[in-house]
């Protein structure tokens, strides 16, 4: 099998060293091509490219955003309608979160993950998972607008000046955003669904393809328990951002008892679409991913849409 691995030479948790071992213990298994990325959006041409050459195999080692931009490249215009024509994607662990590669049940250290590969690939075991889909981009386990954007946002500037993404950073973050930054008076969000009245204001929408939403160093933050790659999409808004019940509410995030719940909370789950409109620009976020404002995002379940080895 032709195989392509593509390598983010700045993520956080690998080194040289350990990318040579995982290196070569995939040449050990396939036909393997390494290249490694130079710049955001990268990832996505290199695996459209493999895509088009006709490889087998792309294989990710980064965080979630490189894993997201491999996505977009192998499925690049197919809607997931040609599963049989695209790369199957094998994602391992090198960022600081690694949500996509913990939810498709790999181990949280590249090198383990790398044998769990090399094994499922031996055994000819592939899995099919289902994707969101946020206008034109492919998402594998959240999309956002508000206040949880902003916070990525915020984050993507400090990693600009040269710091890394670790737990402590963005927990200041959402603390600077929440009581400095964000206008928690005028929600601007309306939920929109087919055979449904709009449902607002909101403050912020957070739409899941699966559980956990994310991590806080190895605790798992959910918006919703019920997400999972085989169902559609499911969403957390809140309509207030109170301090006390947001704090109410946070509390629930980090809890393994129940759904988050009160009166502020909104959450619907296994949704085919819905859309999330706003009445002034707002921060999105896709797997973690800052890509900018938006005013209106229309969120699909595209089911089976991606092969993946795990």
């Amino acid at each position: 099998m032709r195989a392509l691995l593509i390598v983010n030479p700045h993520a956080t948790s690998t080194t040289p060293l350990r990318r040579d071992v995982i290196v070569r213990a995939l040449s050990s298994a396939v036909e393997l091509d390494v290249v490694q990325t130079r710049y955001r959006g990268h990832a996505t041409s290199l695996a459209a490219q493999a895509r088009n050459d006709g490889f087998g195999l792309v294989l990710a080692l980064g965080g979630d955003g490189t894993v997201n931009e491999a996505v977009n490249g192998i499925l690049g215009g197919t809607r997931g309608g040609t599963p049989d024509g695209v790369p199957a994607l094998a994602a391992l662990p090198g960022g600081n979160a690694n949500v996509f590669t913990r939810a498709a049940g790999l181990p949280a250290d590249p090198v383990d993950a790398t044998g769990q590969v090399l094994q499922a690939l031996a055994e000819g075991r592939y899995r099919r998972v289902g994707l969101g889909l946020a206008g034109d981009r492919y998402f594998t386990f959240h999309a956002g607008l508000g206040l949880d954007a902003e916070v990525v946002r915020a984050v993507d500037g400090h990693r600009a000046r040269g710091r890394a993404a670790t737990t402590m950073l963005y927990l200041r973050m959402i603390l600077r955003q929440f009581y400095r930054v964000t206008d928690r008076r005028h929600p601007a969000l309306t939920l929109e669904r087919d055979g449904h009245p709009p449902v607002g204001p909101l403050f912020l929408g957070i739409v899941s393809n699966t559980a956990p939403w994310t991590y806080l160093g190895r605790r798992p933050v959910y918006t919703s328990r019920q997400a999972a790659f085989e169902r559609g999409l499911d969403l957390f808004a809140l309509r207030s951002l109170g301090t006390v019940s947001t704090l109410r509410t946070a509390s629930q995030l980090l809890s393994a008892a129940r759904e988050p719940h009160g009166r502020s909370v909104l959450t619907l789950h296994d949704l085919p679409g819905l859309t999330l409109r706003s009445a002034r620009p707002v921060a999105f976020q896709l797997d973690g991913e800052y890509v900018g404002e938006r005013e209106s995002v229309r969120f699909l379940s595209v089911p089976d849409a991606l092969r993946i080895v795990a």
